[in-house]
């Protein structure tokens, strides 16, 4: 692309007096750009320092000719924004690393700048500073490492230090200045010292840092000095910026401080001469906080928004769904041509300014843009801050301050037992009574004063919630069960403040999924998993669910590894659940999405175990551990109820050993890391448990190895395992491995499964282990789809006869996939057509009623009207009408097969 130079030089000459200045010091430099080598420039730019005399005259130097070389190719469209911002960034950076370094080095010949480090933050932290932008570093040392004279206290040494970097930097010279410092970012700046211990600044963050400062963290970053040093600590406050939990105390500090920005500001509302760009409504500063609310609520549990650049977190915002693309792009454009303008208000005179000017100064900064005047930036301006203004307006909500409020006066005017006899609950004197002494102490979620006054300001709309619940009684009385379990239940009651549309999710989970409701007493958190757009969305394949549990913070041990999967599991299920309540998605999804949260959790699980036993042990050289998934999890389809039923299996020679300190057999070794693996599944941390995990399936049950070799188990299939384990095998399915071990593996399933095998005797075998089972497993009531006659258990016992009895005949339909191999087995009219809705009937039963009736008898009626509505039926009637005719179905087949009646009760 062809970029007119010359034009851009005139327009700084005719219109920025202080870059015609500066073109005039720097005749070389102007002859590279108007020959339109930018590069060139830049490069020259960035050596103009050397040979100065001293580092105040070297740093003042280049920066000059750098401003210079970046306002002209900014003019002429060669180097666009962010190009612009990044290249002033980088200056920042080696300019306080020089001062940093030549401030010590006056006190302490050759010393290195240990023990001392700048953080930027702000817009210097993002790298978007801007054409004449101050720089607001925090400066930070560490006693015990700073260099300094044997007589200098640390303390001294380093104010002594931070006031030199300060001058060399904003000292203004013959030569100019570099960047104008201001150190009021850091902790307590009104008592505290320049500069501050790593230690006091980290106890500041952890006890008395107030809202606004974990939103200026969110740019932070190492930026001179030493920057490792920078490094561990922003590893250590990020607990204190990116909170996992939601904390909507601080957000709504941050709405009252944005908002006070736009009461407090006395500008013209509109631009215009006086407006200002960044602080005027609907200007920068708008744009900037509406990127960093959303990441302060979002970026705790989703990392991939800790971005720093505006656009960067903006565009992350709207790829994770927590803000729509339109916001995003709308906001996005409107950042980066408020930026330009800035620029080209301060390429004037080189004056840290954001206001428009008036008359002629307004159309010299429209012409030094390339505009015809001020008229024309105006007209372009107007419409763009009130675009963004009305974005930002939603954010904070006030687009309708006024109806607010008189619905709070209205609420506030009303009896607590008016109120309750008007929503129509039963008994509303006796009641009101029982909700004022929830805040009477005997509740320790509602002691301190904070969640007694969010709890009463959320009142209000929680009882228009309940009353509109099927049993509003029971309803209120499931909530008080909450919070009398939950040990603070402060930003729930400003969750669901912040976010009224959860109040109806919530009552369904307390009155309608018993299971759901035990486990959010337990982790009131669970809730936050619901405010993101993508809530009601099935997971992704396991790829990205693993990817998600892995996603820990550097440094993480072996505890917080497994209470990530844990955090990720819980809400990953909890979201389901909701899912299935609501009729967002068909339960047959639900039970593949809860199958890949679990093969997830597994893959970690193992990953995250093998690392911390290798610490000590070792790896065996040439041998890996397998899972082998059986059941509902090997055919991919659980319930929220389901254990993971799995056998581990390792490769390799059995007789060799570890290669770690503490050297362990194979044989040992694998059991031990099974072992290992099964309580990173199963053994509750401080985020609770995860799976029961049954490893009775194994070779020789509950008497044998944990772990066996491939070998072992593929001889023990091949010779010794009775018809039910392999009956059992054809739902297995390796989840884990290297594409060799897995291959290995499958094989030797497909050896055991594919052999010739005497129907009679496999008749016999199949019909006397079913009614085994049925003696010593009865059903537990009418909505038993699993162990009902003529259920899923009598057709799975079906499937796996047809499938061995004819495993030689074209691979005899074994497929893990129960849905697929019935499909498989009508194909070829072993089972009649009808046995495909059959099979998907009694699935979304089991898989629905484990939530919404798990005592298998019929629930209340509206969650047996949810129950119903899950499973795609119009009642409880229609549902086990359905139920009833897939079970005749089933015996019937049975009947066909095994020349048997199966008798059904109904």
């Amino acid at each position: 692309m062809d970029f007119d130079w010359p034009d851009a030089i005139a327009r700084a000459r005719a219109h920025a007096p202080f870059l015609a200045r500066a073109l005039d010091r720097q005749p070389d430099l102007e002859s590279l750009l108007r020959e339109g080598q930018g590069e060139d420039a830049l490069a020259w730019a960035r050596a103009a320092g050397d040979g100065a005399p001293g580092c105040e005259a070297a740093l003042r130097r280049e920066r000059l000719a750098l401003a210079t070389a970046l306002a002209i190719g900014d003019l002429a469209g060669a180097f666009p924004l962010a190009r612009v911002m990044a290249e002033l960034s980088d200056l920042a950076d080696r300019a306080l690393d020089d001062a940093i370094r030549e401030a010590i080095g006056r006190r302490v010949d050759g010393a290195a700048s240990d023990g001392f480090a700048a953080l930027a933050l702000g817009k210097h932290g993002a790298g978007e500073l801007n054409y004449s932008s101050d720089i607001d570093p925090i400066l930070l040392y560490d006693p015990e490492t700073l260099p300094r004279r044997a007589r200098d206290e640390p303390g001294e040494a380093a104010q002594r230090y931070a006031r030199d970097v300060v001058q060399l930097l904003s000292a203004n010279t013959a030569e100019g200045y570099v960047f104008r410092v201001d150190l009021r970012l850091r902790p307590a700046s009104e008592v505290s010292p320049l500069a501050i211990s790593f230690d006091a600044a980290l106890s500041h963050y952890e006890s008395s840092a107030l809202a606004w400062e974990r939103a200026a963290y969110i740019r932070a970053r190492p930026a001179a000095g030493d920057r490792a040093a920078g490094d561990e600590f922003l590893a250590a406050i990020r607990p204190f910026v990116w909170r996992r939990s939601l904390d909507f105390g601080a957000i709504e500090d941050i709405g009252r401080l944005t908002s006070r920005i736009r009461e407090q500001y006395s500008g013209p509302l509109e631009p215009g001469p006086g407006f200002n760009l960044k602080q005027g409504r609907g200007g920068i500063r708008e744009i900037e906080f509406f990127a960093q609310a959303h990441q302060l609520i979002h970026g705790g549990r989703d990392h991939g928004l800790r971005e720093r650049g505006t656009r960067a977190a903006l565009d992350a915002l709207a790829a994770a769904g927590h803000v729509s693309a339109e916001d995003a792009a709308r906001l996005g454009d409107a950042y980066d041509r408020l930026r330009t303008v800035e620029h080209r208000l301060q390429m004037i005179e080189d004056h840290q300014t954001h206001s428009l000017p008036e008359g002629e100064a307004l159309d010299r900064v429209a012409r030094l843009d390339g505009l015809s005047g001020g008229a024309a930036l105006l007209d372009e301006l107007r419409p763009l801050c009130a675009d963004v203004a009305a974005r930002y307006a939603r954010l904070l909500g006030k687009d309708d301050p006024a109806g607010g409020t008189a619905t709070a006066g209205a609420a506030a005017e009303e009896s607590l037992p008016a109120r309750l006899e008007r929503l129509g609950f039963p008994d509303p004197a006796a009641l009101a009574e029982r909700i004022a002494g929830w805040s009477d102490g005997r509740i320790r979620s509602l002691r301190s004063e904070a969640a007694r006054t969010s709890f009463e300001a959320l009142l209000p709309r929680l009882l228009d919630a309940l009353a509109e619940a099927p049993d509003p009684r029971r309803a209120l009385i499931l909530w008080e069960d909450l919070i009398t379990k939950a040990s603070s239940a402060i930003n729930l009651f400003r969750l669901l403040d912040a976010r009224p549309a959860l109040l109806d999710q919530l009552i369904g989970v307390l009155t309608l999924a018993p299971p759901l409701a035990e486990e959010l007493a337990r982790r009131p958190d669970l809730l936050d998993a619901l405010i993101d757009r993508s809530a009601l969305d099935l997971p992704g394949d396991v790829p990205e669910l693993a990817a998600r549990m892995a996603r820990g913070e550097a440094g993480d041990d072996y505890e917080a590894a497994l209470d990530r999967i844990r955090i990720v599991t819980g809400e990953t299920r909890f979201a389901l659940g909701v899912q299935l309540i609501e009729r967002v998605h068909d339960p047959l999804d639900i039970a593949a999405a809860l199958s890949r949260t679990a093969e997830a959790a597994l893959d970690i699980a193992v990953r995250t175990t093998e690392r911390d036993f290798a610490v000590r042990h070792g790896v065996v050289p040439g041998s890996e551990l397998l899972v082998l998934g059986l059941g509902r999890l090997g055919g991919g389809a659980l319930t929220h109820a389901s254990d993971l039923d799995i056998i581990y299996l390792f490769t390799g020679d059995h007789g060799a050993e570890s290669d770690g300190e503490r050297p362990l057999g194979a044989t040992l070794y694998f059991n031990r890391l099974a072992q290992r693996v099964s309580g990173a599944l199963s053994v509750p941390t401080a985020q609770g448990a995860l799976y029961e995990v049954d490893t009775r399936l194994r070779p020789q049950g509950a008497q044998g190895p944990l772990a066996v070799s491939l070998d072992s188990f593929a001889r023990y299939q091949r010779e010794d395992a009775w018809t039910w384990e392999h009956m059992a095998l054809t739902r297995a399915r390796p989840l884990n491995g290297s594409p060799d071990a897995r291959a290995a593996l499958e094989s030797a399933i497909a050896d055991a499964l594919l052999r010739p095998r005497e129907a009679d005797a496999l008749r016999h075998d199949v019909l006397r282990m079913r009614a085994e089972m049925a003696a010593n497993k009865p059903p537990r009531g009418p909505l038993d789809a699993k162990l009902l006659r003529g259920g899923l258990v009598d057709l799975e016992f079906l499937v796996h006869f047809l499938q061995l009895r004819d495993s030689t005949h074209r691979g005899g339909c074994i497929v893990p996939d129960l849905a697929q191999a019935v499909a498989c087995l009508v194909e070829r009219g072993h089972l009649p057509p009808a046995m495909r809705e059959a099979e998907a009937t009694m699935t979304r039963l089991l898989v629905a009623a484990r939530l919404l009736a798990p005592d298998l008898v019929a629930p209340p009626p509206a969650a047996a009207r949810a129950l119903a509505g899950a499973c795609g039926c119009d009642g409880l009637d229609d549902l086990l009408d359905r139920l009833a005719d897939a079970r005749r179905c089933v015996a019937g087949a049975w009947h066909a097969i095994f020349d048997e009646p199966l008798e059904t009760d109904r």
